[in-house]
């Protein structure tokens, strides 16, 4: 059977308290908790405050369905990071105290989930190749279920779009590897529509070892993929745009599939422009390079903001400095039909996932996700538990994502 929950992570707003009234209001059985700095922080909730909160729960009839971990910038200014496969011992071990944290409030508040995603595989893991980042991940995993002891509470992972646990088929090999009862799957739908072609059999094949779900929709998206330059470096343009990163001059290709742009720092010479063309004729079979000066590009704040920035922090293995770099060359493409300049250009929301669906939080029922095949496959392959909606995406208009999430998903069930 699935339960309806909703995720403090998308009222965050609210205080706590509020937030819990909202959810039952709206008929949800449940909510999740999500660490959050000012709402709900673990290193800063006093007995006095925990005491009140399961006080809450016990004299209602919603009850909380998870102690969600995974916060964005909760340990550094660096979203995701540490993580728990982080290189450094001291970064790792800040992770796995947080997550602990989650499994002291899920004691004391009686919930049975707890759930963390693996992280990224970020520049580092790239500079560090002697160490295995699964290995790494793997420890964390079995100290923290060994914190969990004799409890009824079970640790679960999220795979995510550009984390290293990306897909379900990563998370079951994962859970198989670890071999322990209380680590169990975390499957959000959305990610599953956006790491999975056939999602709905994924989901079914996953029933098993799930344990917790999130929901939200997305649709179909512009797919760009960051790489660094190389010599060896092979495109597929069936799959994804390319915007090819230079470090040598911090300046960015992009390439459809069958156009070209190149952003520059400094006006390059005919030695330089001629290289770039001969890169972009062997990349793609270009036959123009459209040349913008990097000064040129738009460098305040847009309506875009939001979609940029989570699918900047989705790109692995560059560095930070790298992804702000690239974020003004989306806002530019982002904002015009640019197409009648040669140029590439995103008529869609920007994507970096392994199907093209874009990794962004929208209701449920306004985009293409199918909720009843998904429920459906789920509970027929032993599913039984909450079906969160996560809509961080959606703060500032939560009543009415509220009260849409569960209209919609209410009769997918």
């Amino acid at each position: 059977m699935i339960k309806l929950s909703y995720s403090t992570n998308g009222l965050v707003n609210l205080s706590l308290m509020d937030a819990i009234d909202a959810v039952e209001a709206a008929g949800y059985p449940g909510i999740e908790l999500a660490f959050h700095m000012d709402q709900f922080n673990p290193f800063e909730i006093s007995p006095d405050e925990l005491l009140a909160l399961r006080r809450r729960f016990d004299n209602s009839a919603i009850k909380p369905s998870c102690i969600a971990t995974p916060t964005l910038f909760f340990l550094a200014d660096r979203p995701h990071d540490p993580s728990a496969m982080c290189i450094d011992l001291a970064g790792r071990k800040q992770r796995i105290k947080l997550i602990k944290e989650g499994i002291k409030l899920a004691r004391a508040l009686d919930v049975n989930i707890v759930s963390f995603g693996s992280g990224f595989i970020r520049d580092e893991h790239v500079d560090n190749p002697h160490l295995d980042p699964e290995a790494l991940l793997i420890d964390s995993i079995r100290e923290c279920v060994e914190f969990i002891g004799d409890d009824d509470i079970t640790l679960t992972i999220e795979p995510e779009p550009g984390m290293f646990i990306e897909t379900i088929a990563q998370g079951i090999a994962l859970v198989e590897k670890v071999d322990l009862d209380k680590f169990r799957l975390h499957i959000d739908i959305c990610h599953a529509y956006c790491s999975d072609d056939d999602y709905v059999n994924a989901i079914a094949r996953a029933a098993p070892l799930t344990k917790y779900l999130h929901v939200s929709d997305t649709t179909e998206g512009y797919n760009l993929k960051i790489l660094q330059m190389a010599d060896n470096l092979a495109l597929d343009f069936d799959f994804a745009s390319y915007l090819v990163y230079f470090p040598e001059t911090a300046d960015f290709l992009l390439l459809d599939p069958t156009r070209a742009a190149y952003f520059y720092d400094q006006t390059p010479d005919r030695e330089l422009e001629q290289k770039i063309r001969g890169i972009a004729d062997k990349l793609n079979g270009a036959q123009n390079v459209v040349f913008v000066a990097y000064d040129e590009l738009p460098q305040g704040s847009s309506s875009y903001d939001d979609e940029i920035f989570t699918y900047a922090l989705s790109i692995p293995k560059l560095s930070f400095y790298v992804l702000d770099r690239a974020k003004p060359i989306i806002h530019y493409l982002r904002q015009a039909d640019r197409g009648d300049q040669g140029l590439p250009y995103m008529d869609k929301m920007v994507a970096n996932s392994l199907t093209g669906k874009v990794h962004f939080h929208i209701i449920p029922g306004d985009g293409e996700i199918d909720f009843v095949g998904c429920f459906k496959a789920a509970v027929e392959n032993g599913f039984d538990g909450y079906a969160t909606v996560e809509l961080y995406h959606h703060i500032d208009a939560w009543e009415q994502a509220v009260a849409a999430s569960y209209q919609h998903l209410s009769k997918c069930l």
